[in-house]
């Protein structure tokens, strides 16, 4: 399981998305994307919007000064005077001034050539500034209540600043030279005013200066106008929030109460397979949490199994001992109890054996994870494994015989020399117990297609050939004729096919067969892949 979805995951991962340029993870890319989509909105807002303010303002001043050169052309035929030194007539310009309709929120004002003002849309037209009353409080002495009326206070300072921003704008006009810009008017706000001189033919008589207060008007409608672009950002923060809650908090939960419910032993395994087809950090996560709850349930069977079947096989040489010792005070006989003792030497041989057997299998796993793999030449293993055979080979032995691959170069493969050395001892030892006397054990090795092959063959009876896979299961026994009782555990084999597997190898049993089809022996077969050098 865990090596399929592993082949998986590199497919997962190579499918685009749009914000793939983004740095970090998939998840990390998300919520980068998503804040910087509601920022994205407001800068672009705040773009739009100072354009459409400078737009407005453009506007206004074109406006203003179309109309002001209207006016201007107006005083300067009507109220122009003097001949051959031309200049304005203050009493008529003032008059045209004031027959001409102008905006509420728009003042004009009329200077002559020496700056000085002559007329006031404000004066003329009897203009009255009004503004609402601030709320009424207590005076200090507790009796009544007062306002804060504009009499009842010192009048403020003029404002200079925008006295002298307006005398610098009609100075620059009375030089011949239009200008429009953005000033600070008489009551502190912002005003766009226009400056345009009334000339007749080359000479400047005056200069017209055109106000519009309706400046923080603009500016209201700018921000109203913002507005639409801080609700779109607020609900794209909001949905982000609610995506992030529910792409990332929400799954995270359910892996929490998931692992919970296996760690009170509610469940097996996890299993949420929503979450595991997401093609995200989460979707890795929850397959990896998956295959390792299957893993660790499927080692749990396994140790409950073997448990099983331990405590099956002890019971049997068990049950012969306690039999063997209930009998022996009842035997007189002496040969007999000679019998007996032989019989109670067999068992006890064998709860030796399959003590062993037992606990090198239970510490396999964890000395596979202890010791790291590294190049080892397997040509070497075997001929020190087959050099141990025959040093302490006894005349009655079966003997082993090894075959060097013909190539001088060695045959390397990742391993861990111990557990591998240990595949071939069980291998050789199954095949000594099976050959007939007058028999060899014969180990060799090749190298082919990048696999080391090794083989393992005897002269035995061979192995039934429904038996060929079931030889590797636990405590599988099948004893020739003649064999010693309890002389095997049943757990050789299988130990030698978990650590090749461990390797990344293959391991498998057949038969060798004479010319005439009979069964000449077993033989088995170990492919581990050549290391790389």
């Amino acid at each position: 399981m865990a090596s399929d979805t592993d082949t998986e995951r590199p497919d997962r991962r190579r499918r685009s998305s749009w914000f793939q340029w983004l740095p970090g993870s998939r998840l990390g890319r998300l919520i980068i994307a998503l804040n910087l989509l509601g920022l994205a909105i407001l800068v672009v807002g705040s773009l739009v919007l100072n354009e459409y303010r400078r737009g407005l303002i453009i506007a206004r001043q074109d406006s203003l000064t179309t109309q002001g050169e209207l006016i201007a052309n107006i005083i300067d035929r009507a109220a122009t005077v003097g001949e051959p030194v031309p200049s304005m007539d203050p009493q008529y310009a003032s008059e045209i001034l004031q027959m001409l309709s102008n905006p509420r929120s728009q003042r004009a004002r009329l200077f002559d050539a020496h700056g000085a003002m002559v007329a006031d849309s404000y004066m003329v037209g009897d203009r009255v500034e009004w503004k609402v009353l601030p709320a009424a409080h207590p005076p200090p002495d507790g009796n009544g209540f007062s306002l804060d009326l504009p009499g009842s206070r010192p009048a403020p300072p003029p404002e200079k600043a925008e006295q002298s921003s307006l005398a610098a704008e009609v100075a620059r006009a009375l030089k011949g030279e239009h200008q429009a810009g953005l000033r600070v008017g008489d009551d502190g706000q912002q005003v766009v005013s226009v400056s345009i001189p009334i000339q007749h033919v080359q000479a400047v008589l005056g200069v017209l200066t055109l106000e519009a207060s309706d400046v923080d008007e603009i500016i209201g409608r700018e921000r109203r106008a913002l507005i639409p672009f801080i609700l779109i950002a607020v609900g794209v923060n909001l949905v982000s929030s609610f995506l992030l809650n529910r792409l990332i908090a929400r799954p995270v939960r359910r892996l929490a109460r998931a692992a919970d419910s296996v760690r009170l032993s509610r469940a097996r395994a996890i299993s949420l397979p929503d979450i595991a087809q997401r093609d995200d950090e989460l979707g890795d996560l929850t397959r990896s949490l998956e295959d390792m709850t299957h893993v660790l349930s499927e080692r749990m069977d396994a140790i409950e199994s073997f448990a099983a079947d331990v405590a099956h096989e002890i019971r049997n040489p068990l049950t012969s001992l306690r039999s063997a010792v209930e009998t022996l005070d009842l035997v007189k006989d002496p040969a007999a109890r000679d019998r007996l003792l032989r019989i109670l030497q067999q068992d006890v041989q064998r709860l030796d054996r399959l003590v062993t057997d037992i606990s090198n299998a239970s510490r396999l796993d964890a000395e596979l994870s202890r010791d790291s793999p590294r190049n080892m030449d397997l040509a070497h293993l075997l001929a020190e494994v087959a050099h141990l055979y025959q040093a302490i080979a006894k005349p009655q032995d079966i003997p082993v015989r090894y075959t060097p691959p013909q190539s001088l170069e060695p045959i390397r493969v990742s391993g861990r020399e111990g557990p591998l050395g240990q595949v071939f001892r069980n291998l050789v030892d199954n095949a000594r117990s099976f050959s007939p006397r007058g028999g060899e054990v014969r180990v060799s090795l090749v190298q082919a297609r990048g696999q080391a092959v090794a083989t393992v063959e005897d002269d035995g009876p061979g192995i039934p050939p429904e038996n060929l896979e079931t030889v590797f299961q636990r405590f599988y026994t099948s004893r020739p004729k003649g064999a010693a009782f309890g002389g095997n555990s049943g757990l050789g084999l299988s130990i030698a096919r978990q650590i090749t597997e461990a390797h990344g190898g293959v391991i498998r049993a057949e038969n060798r067969l004479n010319p005439d089809g009979s069964v000449a022996g077993a033989r088995f077969v170990i492919s581990l892949p050549v290391a790389k050098p």
